[in-house]
């Protein structure tokens, strides 16, 4: 059985594959490679402002996008995949909120709720943050969130941290893969 998923996709530092765009693109094209992902849509990339602690060094504007995936994997299977890519990308996890090569974030499973010390969906801050839903709701606009009972584009209308990260569309168009 397959089961259609959300994730978030973002970078804000560059490897020795190139720029966060590139970094952010070439990490769609590896999901692809999985045996049992489908990568369904792909939203727009868009620039967005590093939020950081208090206190923290200024970072590097980041690319954020979203995409829909259908897998045959379970979620905590689908969870280590992306962990998996995130190492090949080089991500290192030294700090909260900190600057990174790539964050892969598993968004949405079905309507399923988890709530496990492994994995919490859905996502627990995904309905916060406007770098994740108006690329969402560009891809997924009919999606019900399953604890908020609204629909994506209902919660991108006014996300609470617009002000904070702008969120700025760097791509015409967001597309389809299949």
């Amino acid at each position: 059985m397959t089961e259609l998923c959300a994730i978030a996709l973002g970078s804000n530092l560059s490897s020795e594959i190139g720029d966060s765009e590139k970094i952010v693109r070439s990490a769609i094209s590896q999901i692809s490679t999985h045996s049992e992902i489908e990568v369904v849509r792909v939203s727009r990339w868009y620039r967005t402002k590093a939020i950081t602690l208090p206190n923290s060094a200024p970072q590097p504007d980041y690319i954020n996008g979203c995409a829909i995936l259908k897998t045959s994997l379970t979620p905590l299977q689908l969870l280590q995949a992306l962990l998996n890519i995130e190492l090949m990308f080089g991500r290192e996890r030294r700090e909260r909120w900190g600057a990174r090569t790539l964050d892969l974030d598993l968004l949405l499973f079905g309507d399923r709720l988890i709530d496990t010390p492994e994995l919490v969906l859905p996502h627990p801050r995904m309905s916060d943050r406007a770098f994740v839903l108006l690329p969402l709701a560009e891809i997924a606009a009919d999606w019900t969130h399953p604890v908020h009972q609204v629909t994506i584009s209902n919660l991108a209308q006014n996300p609470p941290d617009l002000d904070l990260s702008h969120p700025i569309a760097i791509d015409m168009e967001a597309f389809a893969l299949s």
